[in-house]
């Protein structure tokens, strides 16, 4: 049913809903028999009224006697919950003020049964694990009824006389014992309240905005808002302490055996309650930042002294802890740190057994990781958790060492500046201390846990202040992976046969994955270890091109899948994504001399072996690294590129043109590397032979190339496609090929595009497949090209394309053809408006979109069926302004931003 069907018989059935009123009423009025003979027909007739509440007329609601009713059957056991279900539809609705008064009635009826029912010292917690599933969806009724009525109506309670307000703060009180409930899905329905409570009266306490929620009359002079609420927001303090959600950063957690393991996957709605939990305490932090030291402190007094010890109280204090970071003053924060840290690491010493010790550690390192700033400040502290990690990483109890490498990432990213100073009562930077020290930190880590510890390092050394000394530094970092390089490839030339030996080629891909991740993290002084690896790693790569290219002349193709293929072929891959990280991560301040040391040598090598070996040996790596190299070098000799094209282009296509699955990331990466070439060597797209003819057979290709990327239904190959199209044709638009391109390539490219734009398939690219129309027809409307675009020495074409008088008048001709042929629905003259409309609204992108959405809409080919995708570039476009309103609320509030994610916090004192 279309939506606006629904909004017409919603319509007419307000018209006609007087009668169903009437028949409920009915009912209601005999609830007294009915409730004893027939509970049934009352509670049918509740659940009806439920669904109609949100949309009927308001007076039915509000001017009657409906809402007495309702709380009245609130003390009838059989119809409470049907009741109260349909309460919450009521407190809900958002009606400006028209009916406050009856909101209030509401309000003090409700609750004033709701404390006979359950008196308001009633253990909710306990009554609720023993309850029966009734009694269990009445609580979860209750939190949503208290959070509607309080975020809608908050306002009429507060402004209220005495009574009101002792009402009010009854509600919460309900409320916060609700928030103890053993139930996810009811703790959500709470904290969703206590977000926008704990919201709004943070911001009302730092500017006081008309039609604010503040009522000083009731209370006793000098009393604020925040003061009035401060017992609530103390016990609230208590509760989201308590019942932190776990953070993503934490990779320990019990099973549901008891038994502390790492976890598996990421739980997606825990770490959204952790988000909002966060901001919670973060805004009520701000509002008693002592009140939340004090709980802090005091349950961490109850950890220490065992009184209340178990896994679960001491995450969730440290999951808390760390959550609000940033919301106190810097002295506060370090008042309050230097008690918590000490404690903690205390604590470490003083359990005993793995799995608390693992506990405690995980706890040290998720709070350590979140005050970057501390640290920062207290170099001791910094030094003595920095060493506290590197024990940990030595733990091989599961987690505890990602735990340990991912903190010591975060440390190495917020304070680099420190391991590199010369601290006072140091005789050395901590970063050498650390390099010297390293055989014994990494001694018992898994390989990607070396790879994330070398590329904190690479961090470290990356601080520009350090850069004198980085040259050292970085070949003493890399002393014991360079001489197992160095040791493979002397065995290697005293017996090649070294190189067939697996653990072999694992050691050479486990030290060409530590080099690519410190060359990402370091950028332009790894060159000096580059420089150092490079000839032999270049043989290593020519070695194992030739090892594969025999083993498939002996053996065939199929040996490609063959454990040993697969990782000779490991080993190529990671060189080549080696390069491309350096290239991608370099500034290009020493670009010349990386031109010549490592871009020249590695060109004909890696080329030859991509062109020489069969489809299935070609690396897709080998595609994007050649596309980094032309955008770190912002172009290559003509040369380069021809030799590029020869080598890569034609095998490629050749590989990828048979259908739309094979290949996939050598399918994206071709098309890439079209896009760093067109950006960076356009002119040489026209001058890819010497031979003329050649070279336009040659560009002929490339074009056919790029419309075959559009087809794709694969969104991201196509959007490249269309993205390489557009910029293809910016780049033509400014150069002297402008002619010669349109009068070949225009129909080509004008009939493919409107092939895909009204190809349901195709749908996501509708924006991208836009512009290019409006770009092509742009181009003809502002009369660029002066050459016919088609043959007028060519009668018969003459004719079909009614004899125009301009290459305006044929296209609009030509398009009324094709559409009119592809469209049998539409008449011409349907098809004439619509072209006609596209040609009048070139000059506002909007207008020409909306005529193009409305063509599709008419074909039957987009008649029916999800159209949302012609409207991805609005949507996207709104989620964008979204997050960006958002990003600016949550940086205007310190402590909302996590600390690693405010980009602030990477400049250090």
């Amino acid at each position: 049913m279309t939506q606006e069907k629904t909004v017409h018989l919603k319509n007419q059935f307000n018209d006609e809903f007087s009668q169903v009123f009437e028949l409920c009423q009915f009912v209601f009025s005999q609830s007294a028999s009915l409730s004893e003979s027939k509970p049934s027909l009352l509670i049918s007739t509740l659940q009806t009224l439920e669904k109609f509440l949100v949309w009927i007329p308001l007076g039915y609601i509000f001017e009657t006697e409906l809402i007495e009713t309702l709380t009245s059957y609130l003390s009838v056991a059989a119809l409470r919950n049907p009741s109260l279900k349909c309460l919450v539809e009521i407190g809900s609705l958002a009606v400006g003020g028209l009916y406050d008064n009856r909101f209030s009635t509401l309000y003090m009826l409700f609750i004033s049964q709701l404390s006979n029912i359950v008196p308001v010292t009633t253990d909710i917690a306990s009554a609720y694990e023993e309850a029966d599933d009734d009694t269990q969806a009445f609580v979860m009724d209750l939190a949503l009824f208290f959070s509607g009525f309080f975020k809608g109506h908050l306002q009429i309670l507060e402004s209220g006389d005495a009574d009101h307000i002792a009402g009010m703060k009854t509600g919460m009180e309900y409320m916060l014992k609700i928030s103890t409930v053993n139930d996810v899905e009811v703790f959500k329905a709470c904290v969703e309240w206590w977000h926008n409570f704990s919201n709004d009266l943070y911001y009302s306490t730092r500017v006081v905005q008309p039609g604010l929620q503040l009522v000083a009359a009731l209370r006793s002079p000098g009393t604020s808002r925040k003061d009035s609420f401060a017992p609530i927001c103390s016990d609230l303090r208590r509760v989201m302490i308590s019942r932190m959600a776990k953070p993503e950063e934490v990779l320990i957690v019990e099973d549901e055996n008891g038994e502390i393991v790492r976890e598996t996957s990421k739980d997606t709605d825990t770490i959204a309650l952790y988000r909002t939990m966060k901001e919670i305490l973060v805004y009520l932090t701000h509002l008693d930042s002592e009140d939340t030291d004090r709980i802090m402190l005091k349950k961490l007094a109850s950890q220490m002294d065992r009184t209340e010890w178990s896994w679960h109280n001491l995450n969730t204090l440290c999951w808390a802890v760390g959550s609000i970071s940033g919301a106190m003053t810097e002295a506060q924060e370090k008042k309050f740190l230097v008690i918590v840290i000490k404690e903690l690491l205390q604590l470490c010493e003083i359990v005993k057994g793995k799995d608390n010790k693992a506990v405690v550690a995980s706890n040290i390192m998720y709070v350590v990781g979140q005050y970057p700033r501390f640290l920062r400040a207290h170099w001791k502290f910094l030094k003595t958790v920095v060493n506290k990690q590197f024990e940990f990483m030595l733990e091989t109890h599961p987690g505890v060492q990602d735990m340990a490498c991912d903190t010591f990432m975060k440390i190495a990213q917020k304070c680099r500046k420190k391991f590199v100073a010369m601290q006072q009562g140091e005789n050395k930077p901590f970063i050498d201390e650390i390099i010297l020290g390293l055989p014994g930190i990494i001694e018992k880590l898994e390989p990607h846990q070396i790879h994330s510890f070398y590329e904190s390092c690479g961090c470290i050394l990356a601080e520009p202040t350090n850069w004198d000394n980085c040259s050292q530094q970085v070949l003493k970092l890399f002393k014991l992976p360079n001489e197992t390089w160095q040791d493979i490839i002397y065995k290697a030339s005293v017996g090649p046969e070294v190189f067939q030996d697996r653990e072999v080629r694992k050691k050479l891909v486990n030290i060409l994955k530590t080099n690519t991740r410190v060359a990402k993290s370091l950028g332009v002084p790894y060159y000096v270890q580059l420089k150092w690896m490079f000839p032999e790693m270049l043989n290593v790569y020519v070695t194992f091109s030739k090892a594969l290219s025999e083993m498939v002349k002996t053996m065939g193709p199929v040996m490609t899948r063959s454990a040993d293929a697969r990782s000779m072929r490991a080993v190529k891959k990671e060189v080549l994504r080696l390069l491309e990280a350096f290239y991608a991560h370099d500034d290009g301040s020493n670009k010349e001399v990386t031109m010549q040391t490592l871009i020249e040598p590695m060109t004909e090598p890696i080329l030859g072996d991509y062109y020489n070996s069969v489809p299935e040996t070609r690396d897709a790596e080998v595609l994007s690294l050649f596309a980094q190299a032309i955008k770190f070098s912002k172009g290559l000799p003509v040369g380069a590129i021809r030799l590029i094209f020869k080598s890569l282009f034609a095998c490629t296509l050749e590989m990828i043109k048979a259908n739309f699955e094979d290949f996939p990331e050598a399918r994206l990466n071709f098309f890439k590397l079209l896009r760093a070439i067109n950006q960076y060597n356009f002119n040489e797209f026209f001058n890819l032979d010497d031979n003329p003819a050649a070279a336009e057979a040659e560009f002929k290709l490339i074009i056919n190339a790029i419309v075959w990327a559009f087809k794709h239904t694969e969104r991201n190959v196509a959007e490249t496609g269309l993205m390489l199209l557009i910029e293809l044709l910016e780049n033509v638009d400014k150069s002297a090929f402008v002619t010669y391109f349109y009068t070949i390539c225009f129909r080509l490219v004008l009939n493919d595009i409107l092939s895909v734009l009204t190809d349901t398939l195709h749908r996501p690219g509708f924006k991208y497949q836009a512009q290019v129309l409006m770009h092509l027809l742009s181009v003809v409307a502002a009369g660029r090209v002066t050459e016919p675009m088609w043959n007028p020495d060519n009668p018969e074409e003459v004719a079909n394309s009614g004899n125009p008088p301009n290459n305006r008048q044929f296209v609009v001709y030509h398009m009324e053809t094709l559409l009119t042929t592809a469209f049998p629905n539409l008449t011409r003259t349907q098809v004439q408006a619509v072209v006609r409309n596209m040609f009048e609204s070139l000059g506002n992108t909007k207008i020409f979109k909306g005529h193009l959405r409305d063509f599709l809409i008419q074909t039957k080919e987009f008649g029916s069926g999800d159209n949302s995708d012609l409207f991805d570039e609005e949507r996207k476009a709104e989620l964008e302004r979204k997050q960006r309103e958002e990003q600016e609320r949550l940086k205007s509030t310190p402590g909302l931003v996590a600390p690693l994610a405010n980009d602030e916090n990477m400049a250090e004192s």
